[in-house]
């Protein structure tokens, strides 16, 4: 099951996304899919799957997914298509209950749906009911179940929040006309860049920059660039390769380098990095205390920093994170993530630190 975007911006609460959801696992658990399928036997598969790939929003999104269908064919398994609904919404609303969801949200999801414009036109001619009928529909199943606990996250707001700062969507006619980007999607905003980046895999994959160090960075971060002394990992987007006069910088990321010590202490020559550091970044400032941490097996020491972006002009949050080589010289990771999105970053940047492996 795939959540889509604007599904979820269209939703004001989780219970009404969660009643997406439970609609869309009912028609599994009915077989609707199976069933389509096979009425659908003697015509082209090609032409059925556009009216088996119909959401549950219908309207102008289904005609979307259902542009390459022929129209005759489409208004002969409309009929299968409207029973089919609303037996998904009776026992979606089912499964809210019993995940402790009252079912009257995914009434009022239908009710956002029908002012947005979904399903317009006469309800013959939609492979969904009309969503006026099925709200009152579900209300009246809702009248008959006891809600068991409280299915809420807590988590909703929160990546409603991720999302609204993030660039637009395409919307479902742009789609249509084929306006899609296989790289992440980049508008201008008075001058600055700005870029949809991917969140931080869960997953890992290990590199190993030198002789004596070994790193592991999210599944989707790849090694962009590597000068002297230094190696960055970003994610596709967070990387901007600049001309011969603008150089390059990371908006998302960590840095591993590698810089000359001074007498020994770590705490002087992290101060000593980060005066270097603020000489070409001329608004880094302390967001914190540093904090003492192992890294690679050996003392660290951690800066939390803060920064305006050189990329989108906007605040961003920076880790320094310092340990000693057996020469003298600072390993030095440094990571970086907008300001909006620190605390998910905070833990990944964590992650890799812990995954340092250094052999000196």
């Amino acid at each position: 099951m795939f959540l889509n975007r604007g599904m979820i911006e269209a939703a004001k609460t989780e219970a009404a996304m969660a009643g997406v959801m439970a609609h869309e696992i009912a028609h599994v658990a009915l077989r609707h899919g199976t069933a389509q399928a096979t009425k659908g036997q003697k015509f082209p598969i090609g032409a059925v799957a556009g009216q088996i790939l119909g959401a549950i929003v219908g309207g102008t999104a289904g005609s979307v997914i259902s542009q390459g269908s022929q129209f005759g064919l489409g208004t002969y398994f409309l009929k299968y298509g409207r029973e089919y609904e609303r037996q998904a919404d009776l026992m979606g609303a089912q499964i809210m209950a019993r995940a402790g969801y009252d079912p009257r949200e995914m009434a009022n999801m239908f009710k956002t749906i029908q002012a947005e414009g979904g399903s317009s036109g006469p309800e013959w001619l939609s492979s969904h009911p009309d969503p006026g009928n099925r709200y009152d529909a579900i209300v009246q199943e809702a009248s008959m179940l006891h809600v068991v606990g409280n299915g809420n996250s807590g988590q909703f707001e929160s990546i409603k929040s991720r999302l609204a700062g993030m660039p637009p969507a395409y919307t479902a006619e742009q789609i249509a006309k084929g306006q899609t980007t296989t790289g992440p999607r980049t508008v201008a905003t008075g001058g600055r860049r700005v870029v949809y980046v991917e969140p931080p895999s869960n997953s890992y994959r290990t590199y190993q920059p030198s002789d004596f160090l070994r790193i592991s960075v999210p599944a989707n971060w790849d090694a962009v660039d590597a000068s002297a002394g230094s190696v960055t990992y970003a994610p596709k987007g967070g990387f901007i390769q600049g001309d011969d006069n603008d150089g390059t910088a990371f908006t998302h990321g960590v840095q591993v380098g590698v810089a000359q010590g001074g007498g020994g202490n770590l705490q002087q020559d992290t101060q000593q990095l980060l005066q270097n550091l603020s000489r070409s970044n001329p608004d880094l400032r302390a967001a914190g205390n540093s904090r003492r941490e192992t890294i690679g097996g050996r003392q660290g020491l951690t800066t939390p920093l803060s920064n305006v972006s050189q990329v989108t002009g906007e605040r961003e949050y920076v880790t320094l994170s310092t340990t000693q080589l057996r020469d003298g010289s600072l390993l030095n990771i440094i990571g970086v993530a907008p300001q909006s999105e620190a605390k998910t970053y905070e833990n990944t940047f964590r992650r890799v630190r812990q995954s340092l492996q250094i052999a000196d």
